[in-house]
């Protein structure tokens, strides 16, 4: 008997010593790379998770900028693809050649312009296609031609892909409702590192320190933020505004500024730009406040404030009621209401509402529900799915 269970462990280890061996499995994840925001930092943060399960993560860039820089995973190769102009086509040719060479075994996109390249090499090479959905790309404040083009175009990518990974359930229900297939749809929640212990927090003896952090358009809510911040000092609660992050187009950052003058607000705000340490700039933080008009896909910045310990206050729209319980996590205010988030600001400043049992309720639930190793795991389960069925579908 104790021979027979030798044998049976001596083969067992040898299986384990094969799959060990074995050569990683290439992702070729094709980015925009112009900013370093939300999506940039799940990009990041797989890249370093997803060699854990056996993938080798590498990076094509359409729009090189904030993103070589900034990123952490410096180990894993980055490519210059760039697109001279919104339908320069010759990125396509350019991507297929390094899918051959590389010997990549799936295409990962992540935004309507990546898609449009991605699928198209894919298909030129005969690779699978996962596509990453990080936001509801209708939804857009200004209802233009350029966003209703690219949600067609991107409507039109998907139609290749093999998996679409959606970073919420609001994202997977925007998905079925718009018509895609479920059975094509993985949820795979955003996830962040976050420390281990809750970071103590010592409630201010002042003026409170109030934060927003995000790459600004006006879906974000800016000017809620500031209007509600001139109603706090109306009713003689003293506060200071912390904002982190570049604007999307120098106008909009002209409109939002010109409107803190207006408001009297000059002397309150701190016009931070963009800061490569979040974690830094979330200690510095009283309270994160994500004051969005629209929905959300599911804010890395609310996630990075949860595991930090920062108490977190929003507004109700998709994405963040997918992670933020109104009382328990974080509260929750209604979207694009200026005097309802001054309400609720207010409430957390005179001490109504209990922000260290919320600060230790949200830190519990990011790190068991929105970790950076359960986001990897998540996405490396729909690459080898998508890999068999390929294969499958190929006869292979």
């Amino acid at each position: 008997m104790s021979t027979m269970t030798h044998e049976l462990d001596t083969k067992d280890a040898a299986r384990e010593e094969r799959v060990v061996a074995a050569p990683p499995v290439r992702v070729l994840h094709v980015i925009n790379g112009e900013h370093y925001a939300g999506a940039e930092r799940v990009q990041d943060t797989l890249a370093l998770g997803l060699a854990e399960h056996g993938f080798e993560v590498s990076f094509a860039c359409l729009k090189p900028g904030r993103f070589e820089p900034m990123r952490r995973a410096k180990d894993a190769p980055l490519y210059d693809v760039s697109m001279r102009s919104r339908l320069d086509l010759r990125s396509v040719g350019r991507l297929a050649r390094l899918l051959r060479r590389g010997r990549f075994a799936l295409v990962h996109t992540h935004n309507p312009r990546t898609a449009m390249i991605g699928s198209l090499a894919a298909a030129w090479r005969g690779v699978p296609l996962v596509h990453h959905v990080h936001t509801q790309t209708r939804e857009e404040v200004d209802d233009n031609r350029l966003r209703r083009f690219s949600a067609l175009i991107e409507r039109r990518s998907l139609a290749r892909a093999r998996g679409l990974i959606s970073v919420s359930e609001s994202i997977s229900r925007y998905l079925r409702d718009h018509g895609y297939d479920g059975r094509r749809i993985w949820l795979v929640p955003n996830g962040v590192p976050a420390p281990r212990e809750l970071p103590v927090r010592s409630r201010p003896a002042g003026a409170w320190t109030l934060g927003v952090l995000a790459l600004f358009r006006p879906r974000k809510g800016l000017e809620v933020i500031l209007r509600a911040m001139a109603e706090l000092r109306q009713a003689g609660i003293a506060a200071r505004l912390r904002v982190v992050g570049p604007f999307d187009t120098p106008g909009y950052e002209q409109s939002v500024r010109r409107l803190a003058s207006d408001l009297g607000l000059a002397e309150q705000v701190d016009w931070l730009g963009f800061r490569a340490d979040v974690h830094d700039e979330l200690r510095r933080m009283d309270v994160f406040v994500l004051p969005s008009v629209l929905s959300e896909g599911m804010p890395m910045s609310v996630l990075e404030a949860m595991g930090a310990g920062t108490p977190v206050v929003a507004t109700r729209v998709d994405g963040v009621t997918d992670v933020v319980r109104d009382g328990e996590d974080g509260l929750l205010a209604a979207p694009g209401d200026a005097s309802d988030l001054a309400r609720v600001l207010a409430a957390v400043v005179r001490g109504e509402v209990d922000c260290d049992r919320m600060r230790r309720n949200a830190h519990r639930r990011q790190a068991e529900a929105f970790s950076d190793r359960s986001m990897a795991a998540g996405v490396a389960k729909v690459y080898r799915e998508v890999i068999q069925e390929y294969a499958e579908a190929l006869g292979r």
